[in-house]
């Protein structure tokens, strides 16, 4: 494979031109392969393929570690292929193994921004105050210029639960691709759309809360209010409420306080003062 202008080999007498200057102006991705490995050799056009796709937004510096073993005991190689991203004249992450395309990109916009993802930022805040169209507009620019950003089922989901199509959007993210299954922002956005089709046909929180008032064992109404509170952002007073309906009625929607509970801790990036208190009460409450 030859070099290009995104693509160098790299050596002992290059390297600190060619990796640690250059990674002062622009991330470096250092391939260390061999040519007796086979998935270094799966790796490396996808690597090219990359750096020519990017345009220069990184650079890539391949290293044949058995002409090289100096450079690979300096950085540690201990199994191939490793792939370590230099930034600011230090490695300041790597992986190992020949790794899907997907995990390669994530790996890189990680590092690196990407122009379509100002884009999708830019129409999430649009999405909150209510331009769902000029989001809409947005979103479509970031799909022509970067089709595949994964993250662009992200946005279209969202735009669909702000447009009040919850169902929609819960479809939007069943098609994200595998390596965002976890990722905060979908696992958040999933538990959204739990708590909002459970609000399809419920009355306003006043009316449930009086109902509460009435018949403090209505697990059903609890667990609308609970929603509700959820889904205006309020997670104190709608964990308050779905300790309770555990406490009170486990059977209720299979468990549906202690698992909404859970839903709100993933909501909430399983951190943070409330999720520790709360996760506190909970376990009390079940051991």
């Amino acid at each position: 494979m030859a070099d290009s202008s995104f693509v160098i080999t790299a050596t002992a007498d290059n390297f600190a031109e060619a990796v640690i200057q250059a990674s002062q102006r622009v991330p470096v991705l250092v391939d260390f392969w061999a040519d007796w490995c086979a998935p270094c050799k799966a790796l490396m056009p996808l690597l090219a393929k990359l750096a020519a796709e990017y345009g220069g937004k990184f650079l890539l510096a391949k290293v044949n570690t058995e002409e090289e073993q100096d450079l690979a005991v300096h950085f540690g190689i201990r199994s191939l292929p490793t792939v370590q991203l230099f930034k600011d004249g230090q490695p300041i992450d790597q992986f190992m193994g020949a790794l899907p395309e997907g995990q390669v990109r994530e790996f890189l916009d990680r590092h690196m921004g990407r122009e379509s993802d100002a884009l999708l930022a830019r129409a999430q805040e649009l999405m909150q105050s209510g331009a769902l169209d000029e989001a809409e507009r947005l979103i479509e620019q970031a799909r022509a210029s970067d089709p595949n950003n994964a993250r662009l089922h992200v946005a279209v989901a969202r735009l669909k639960a702000a447009g009040g199509d919850p169902a929609a959007a819960a479809q939007m993210l069943e098609r994200v691709p595998p390596e965002l299954h976890h990722d905060p922002e979908v696992v958040a956005l999933r538990g959204q759309m739990a708590f909002a089709n459970l609000l399809s046909d419920a009355p306003p929180a006043h009316e449930l809360e009086t109902g509460l008032e009435r018949d403090p064992r209505d697990s059903e109404a609890r667990h609308r209010l609970a929603a509700r509170l959820v889904a205006d952002g309020d997670y104190e007073a709608g964990l308050e409420h779905l300790f309770q309906l555990m406490k009170s009625d486990r059977a209720y929607g299979e468990d549906a306080g202690r698992k909404g509970m859970l839903m709100v801790f993933d909501m909430l990036g399983n951190e943070g003062e409330l999720v520790m208190r709360y996760r506190s009460r909970m376990m009390a409450a079940l051991y």
